[in-house]
This record gives structure tokens, sequence and C-alpha cells, in this order.
């Protein structure tokens, strides 16, 4: 089975009122004094935020009737979600360090995944009032209170040229990273929190966003949704597309950047 296109703009009009939803709760919760931070398992921070988001998340996803991956749920085994044609891949407060900080560079997650390709995704942050949203087929848009407006992607990474505008994150400026840079003439670093990361570069303020440090699924899912809606490609170093809800949850390490030839 696959949806329409019809069927996909009814369940993206779910996913942004989640989303907004969320964000604004989360907002809320980032102006009051206890983020009710704690450690999970594996020494990560979770608030009361990335709770309260998930919880408002799944009261709108669980009326689709499609199943549901998110960093809450991420222990699903894999013989039953490998039967899933459809999901939703949801990060219900992707940058909790970004958060913490109070720096304003996180955001909510909502992808819609088809055997393994994002089809429709949704990027809010809420400090910033950016609803991004889009997909393959689907209009692809920057909202904000006051302003609407259709995402550019105007972006080319050409290696030969000089200052390329390379996305590299704060805390992951690791030694493979810092070849990619090496490699490139004079470039221009840009560093952003969250899949905020991935938005520069439909917005046209990046060039090529190289990651060669671990992210999940639900980290990239709907921005990679949006990026392909532009022709934009998310590749792992074999050059081949990020896939979904696979039974390692762990991405490879990837290069967001612009498609050659694409017509969009």
């Amino acid at each position: 089975m696959e949806f329409d296109k019809e069927k996909l703009i009814e369940l993206l009009d779910i996913a942004k009122s989640a989303g907004l939803e969320a964000g604004k709760e989360i907002l809320e919760i980032c102006n009051s004094k206890d983020l009710g931070v704690e450690l999970k398992g594996d020494n990560s921070p979770l608030t009361k935020a990335d709770k309260a988001a998930h919880r408002i998340i799944m009261g709108y996803l669980e009326n689709t009737n499609i199943p549901v991956l998110s960093e809450e749920g991420r222990d699903i085994p894999f013989e039953e979600r490998r039967h899933w044609d459809y999901l939703w891949i949801v990060d219900p407060l992707d940058g909790t360090k970004e958060f913490i900080k109070r720096n304003g560079e996180f955001t909510v997650n909502i992808a819609l995944v088809h055997q393994g390709i994002p089809m429709m995704g949704v990027v809010y942050a809420p400090v910033l009032d950016k609803l991004y949203f889009g997909g393959n087929g689907l209009a692809c848009k920057v909202e904000s209170t006051d302003r609407s407006e259709t995402l550019s992607g105007n972006t080319h990474f050409d290696r030969e040229k000089s200052g390329n505008r390379v996305v590299a994150s704060r805390s992951h400026l690791n030694a493979e990273t810092q070849e990619f840079l090496d490699s490139l003439l004079a470039p221009e670093v840009l560093s952003m929190g969250s899949s905020l990361k991935f938005m520069l570069l439909a917005e046209g303020q990046a060039d090529v966003y190289p990651r060669f440090a671990p992210t999940m699924e639900w980290d990239t899912a709907a921005a990679h949704a949006i990026l392909l809606g532009l022709g934009i490609s998310v590749n792992d170093q074999k050059n081949n597309p990020l896939k979904y809800n696979k039974e390692n949850l762990l991405n490879p390490y990837f290069c967001a950047q612009l498609i050659k030839n694409v017509s969009r």
C-alpha cells in the first residue's frame, strides 16, 4: 500500500499540529526554573520537556493508526518493526543539550517513513519560531507566526571551488571532520545545533553537511525528508541514501549535499 498525495498532506497537517503543540510545551518548560534534568543509561540527558513533548506527539499520532518509532520507544523488537510498511519516526526534543543551555538551537522532529524512505517531515524550532516541513513531491516551506516562505534549497557543493559553506557541529568536530575541511579551499564553517544543521542547507545558507559522528534515525529522518523534497541527498560514505527502520537504528556516517542535475 502507498499513500496518495492527498493522504500525505492530511498526515503532514497532523504532524505539523503535533510539532507546534509539543514545541509550545517545550518552550514553557524552557522558560521555567526547573528543567527536570536526569541522566539516561548512556549518560545522555533527559528532561521534563522530552517527556512532555513525547506525550503530546503520541496523542496526535496514535489516531493515525501508523506505528511510531521514537527515542522513547527504541526498544521495540526489530522482528515487530520489520513488518511496518509505514511508520512515524519521532524525536520529541532533538538537541537536549542545547535545550539545557537554553541557546534556542533545539527542535521537534516528526517524519513519516515508507519502506525505509522518508516521505515527509516536520522540523519545528520553537525558540526561533520556525516550522519547516515538506517532502518528496510535497511543497517544502518554512513558516513562522507572521510569514510563510518556500524553501529554496539553493545550494551547490563543489570541492574545486573556494569558500564552500560547511556545516560542522560544535561538539563533534573530530579528526575525520577536520580532514574533510582540510581537503577544501578556504571553507566557511557554520555551527548549529540539532536538525537545524540540515535546515541551513534547506534555506540555502550552507552547501554541505558532513557528519562523521554517531546519529540515530530519529535525529535525521524528518530533516532528510525535507531535503529530499529539495533535491538534496543525505548519503552514506558509499553514496547510498540513508535508510530507516533498520535493525540497528544507528545511522552510518553521511554527507548531505545537493544532488546534481535534479529538476524540482
